[in-house]
């Protein structure tokens, strides 16, 4: 009984957000929100149809940021792996995400794993994520972290990405990026008020505790990327 009115409850959440993206969205998560509670989360692998798995080795890029520079991974000579994050201007979950995006940022950049945002939508399809409503954005939310152009280059289709929000986390390894960790932020995309498993940051402090990651993917809830 817990198990259906918490599905249900899922549901309904799912459902008034979505308005927000477009009917087609809604319709489809809708269709699977029946299988996503916050236990099913954890425990679903990201629908990728292409793009990385666990244990792969991402390659690098250079996007622009919103600063007019241009930015790899590489750039961050010192970093220990890189939190790697697809995101957008308006998305109701992106926005509801950016405060956690920023705090991420803080606390582990120092770290060894700095957050490096991308915006794969492409604004002749999404008018919101233009590069100059981009600059906007970092300013406004306050971002500690390079803010990257990806309608041109289509770096989340390399990695498989398919929401905004939707995490890939890298750790360096032999000279290699390796994927260590795929999904959500952690298990309350649209309220962090209301967070139980923050399921990056574990991943982020098993990797600098040395240890494996106990909870390798997840699924990443969000918009569709807009191409």
């Amino acid at each position: 009984m817990k198990t259906r009115i918490k599905t249900i409850a899922v549901v309904a959440v799912m459902a008034m957000t979505l308005l927000s993206c477009n009917n087609k969205e809604a319709n489809k998560y809708l269709a699977t929100a029946a299988v996503v509670s916050t236990k099913t989360i954890s425990e679903t692998k990201p629908m990728n149809a292409k793009g990385y798995t666990i244990g792969d080795e991402a390659t690098d890029f250079k996007l622009k940021n919103v600063n007019g520079k241009m930015v790899s991974l590489a750039d961050h000579k010192d970093a220990k792996g890189y939190v790697v994050i697809f995101t957008c201007n308006t998305c109701p979950f992106a926005v509801a995400s950016e405060e956690r995006i920023v705090a991420l940022d803080t606390k582990y950049k120092k770290l060894g794993y700095p957050v490096i945002a991308v915006n794969p939508n492409d604004p002749a399809v999404q008018a919101d994520d233009t590069f100059e409503l981009m600059q906007a954005k970092a300013k406004s939310a306050g971002f500690t972290f390079p803010y990257l152009y990806d309608a041109n280059d289509k770096v989340y289709a390399t990695y498989g990405a398919t929401k905004t929000p939707h995490v890939y986390l890298l750790n360096k390894e032999n000279g290699k990026n390796i994927v260590k960790y795929i999904g959500a932020i952690d298990d309350n995309v649209r309220n962090g008020s209301e967070v139980k498993e923050t399921f990056l940051a574990n991943a982020i402090d098993e990797l600098l505790a040395g240890k494996k990651i106990t909870l390798k993917e997840t699924k990443a809830i969000g918009c569709s990327i807009k191409v």
